[in-house]
């Protein structure tokens, strides 16, 4: 038992170590940076950082390095859950155990912790937008990838739209057109403020939810992203440079050191963000089927 703690112990270390030889081997595009004028590298312009080359095309169709990593996310989340539950067992393996309290957690903490007993059946979706966006926030400190597919706006927007049209198609089917009345002209509040409580509630239901729901995954990938990519290539540069700008390379040790430590923070971010976006999500499902709360 100790020996086994202990070789996972030298793994996860290892892993981190690799981090920084990787990343001096293979450094992040500098844009033309000289460490010997430049003070951090940084591109002519941010959308530098998210634009992924064509990597082939199908027809008129180009297929980039974004899609694929969708693609990749997706297959992940599947693997993962099959090679878990194929063989379901009385003693499950530590790998089938981890799959079992991540499931576990979203369709207790989530599905019917916030929607209640009824909550079981959007369990798949839960547990698949968690997966999903986890996996492709957890691209951005993998090393060989280094993006995180949450990034492009398109991606958080699609998931939000979906969620979006679940709580009002379950809002409409679960109490009809009183779902809309209860929302723009709510009970629970004074007559005389009922229209203005219900104009609010109206914009932030169909219009704002949605938004922020997306917005708030993005900016806080797009961040990270843009954190990492120009202290690790700044640090990588400097240090890289040390012969030719002498002390100067020690501004490149001090920048590759934040990186790294932005590297951990990121990958509580990716988990955060995940939980987040689901949790919200389950929040207005829940607000559709128990509207009265």
């Amino acid at each position: 038992m100790r020996t086994g703690r202990i070789g996972r112990r030298l793994l996860l270390g290892g892993f981190f170590l690799l981090i920084p030889v990787l990343l001096i081997l293979f450094p992040p595009e500098p844009h033309h940076c000289d460490p010997a004028q430049d003070i951090i590298c940084r591109p002519e312009f941010v959308n530098d950082l998210f634009e992924t080359p064509t990597i082939f095309s199908i027809g008129g169709f180009a297929v980039n390095r974004a899609m694929l990593l969708m693609f990749l996310a997706a297959f992940v989340a599947i693997g993962l859950l099959w090679f878990a539950f194929r063989r379901p067992r009385v003693v499950p393996t530590k790998f089938g155990a981890a799959m079992e309290a991540v499931v576990g957690f979203v369709r207790d903490e989530i599905a019917i912790g916030i929607i209640g007993p009824s909550g079981a059946k959007y369990l798949p979706y839960l547990l698949s937008i968690f997966l999903f966006i986890l996996i492709g926030n957890l691209f951005e400190v993998t090393p060989f990838i280094n993006f995180p597919i949450t990034s492009r706006m398109a991606i958080p927007a699609f998931l939000s739209v979906v969620t979006y049209l679940i709580f009002v198609i379950v809002g409409f089917a679960k109490n009809g057109l009183g779902y809309l009345g209860g929302i723009v002209w709510p009970k629970s509040v004074p007559v005389g403020l009922r229209p203005l409580v219900g104009l609010i509630e109206f914009v932030s239901t169909f219009l704002i939810r949605p938004l922020t729901l997306a917005v708030r995954l993005f900016a806080n990938l797009v961040a990270g992203h843009v954190m990492l990519t120009l202290l690790l290539a700044s640090g990588v540069v400097f240090i890289a440079h040390a012969g030719d700008i002498g002390a100067r390379a020690t501004i490149g040790i001090g920048w590759f050191a934040l990186g790294m430590a932005i590297f951990l923070f990121e990958i509580v971010v990716a988990l955060l963000q995940a939980y987040i976006f689901t949790l919200l999500s389950a929040v207005y499902i829940q607000t559709s089927v128990h509207p009265e709360h």
